[in-house]
């Protein structure tokens, strides 16, 4: 089959759909999905939410999105799923009103989206009450915000893991079942985690330069494997080779994250691989500084850590922040949240607002040009 997309031409052997990836870490690349990984994909969702004849669904995700346009959008037409659409997810309040006038039973969001539900007065927890499952996926979930919309809402929600790569969903959190036979919990979701991996996917932990699978509870980099795993990128067969590999003969995709599986084979993830800076020849993870550093901070402040390059220690860390703190009060939440001496930020920068793709994930990519204009800018 031949596909023209934007003046490109690709030659695909089934039916496809092209996504483009997000781009937060740089320029996005067109993801070619056949309709059997999407079928596939929706299927596998479909079995993990159990979904039933009386579900209703909130479908408020952008559809340019792989979490939007596959599960909230083409799985409830697939399933014979009714499904509320509302075209932009920051107008939380309409949403909320959208659920409890239909009694939607499945709302998905991100976490950045559904921090916006806990901190809006105008919405009452009866405005949730119909809900039965509530899934946060596209970028990792803030403990807070779990717990801040957990307190409100009496409602959990349950984390997912994936990629557009991976059509996109390949792990996630379930409610936990009771089997009727023998009276025993079957645990289906675990807090600091994304879930177990959907029926028909696999989840792999390897040494990122060796690829030899490593034991259970030790970091390394995510491979996936499955029904969901892209064909490749558009045009490109040296990245499609580079995140490709063949293992036992399987096809697995090279997430670039880092993380590990626990004893029950829940998947933990760390950071992303490109979420490093070096310093003093040590690699020290962004995702933990900004972790540390969260866990003091009021509600309604958030922060990114970006890095750039440093004629001393190789790579220093500069920190985002959103202008409702005062300076010498974050200076003080940071000097109090453990971070060890490498790991301080070297400059603080405040922003309006931290730095956003259209998917409701944190631009990295921007973040840091921001970092490196204030650093390269002359001040007066």
């Amino acid at each position: 089959m031949l596909i023209r997309l934007f003046g490109a031409t690709v030659n695909i052997h089934s039916p496809a759909t092209i996504l483009f990836s997000s781009g937060s870490e740089g320029e996005p690349k067109g993801v070619v999905l056949s309709h059997q990984n999407i079928m596939g994909n929706i299927k596998q969702v479909s079995d993990v939410l159990d979904t039933r004849d009386e579900d209703v669904m909130m479908a408020s995700l952008p559809l340019f999105h792989a979490f939007g346009l596959t599960v909230t959008g083409l799985l409830p037409l697939i399933e014979g799923i009714p499904a509320i659409c509302h075209p932009d997810p920051t107008d939380v309040l309409n949403i909320a009103k959208g659920i409890s006038q239909y009694q939607a039973t499945i709302f998905c969001g991100t976490s950045t989206f559904l921090r916006l539900f806990a901190k809006n007065s105008r919405i009452h927890p009866l405005m949730l009450n119909s809900l039965r499952i509530v899934v946060a996926g596209a970028e990792r979930l803030n403990p807070e915000i779990r717990d801040s919309f957990s307190l409100k809402f009496g409602r959990t929600i349950y984390e997912g893991y994936g990629t557009t790569e991976t059509t996109p969903v390949a792990t996630v959190n379930i409610p936990d079942r009771i089997a009727s036979d023998d009276w025993k919990i079957q645990i289906g979701h675990k807090k600091g985690t994304v879930g177990l991996p959907l029926p028909g996917s696999s989840v792999r932990i390897v040494d990122p330069v060796t690829l030899e699978t490593l034991a259970s509870d030790e970091d390394g980099l995510i491979l996936i494997g499955g029904t969901q795993v892209m064909q490749g990128y558009l045009d490109d067969p040296e990245k499609t080779a580079d995140v490709i590999t063949e293992i036992d003969g399987h096809r697995w995709y090279k997430t670039g994250d880092k993380g590990h599986l626990d004893k029950d084979g829940f998947l933990i993830i760390v950071d992303r691989y490109s979420r490093f800076a070096k310093i003093g020849g040590e690699m020290i993870s962004l995702g933990a500084i900004e972790a540390s550093i969260s866990k003091n901070l009021p509600e309604d402040v958030e922060i990114l850590a970006t890095s750039a390059p440093d004629d001393k220690k190789g790579e220093k860390v500069i920190l985002l922040y959103t202008n409702n703190i005062e300076t010498p009060a974050l200076n003080e939440i940071i000097a109090n949240s453990g971070l060890n001496a490498l790991m301080m930020p070297s400059l603080l920068i405040e922003v309006d607002a931290i730095p956003k793709l259209g998917s409701g994930k944190s631009d990295f990519n921007k973040a840091k040009q921001i970092a490196l204009t204030m650093i390269n800018t002359p001040q007066s």
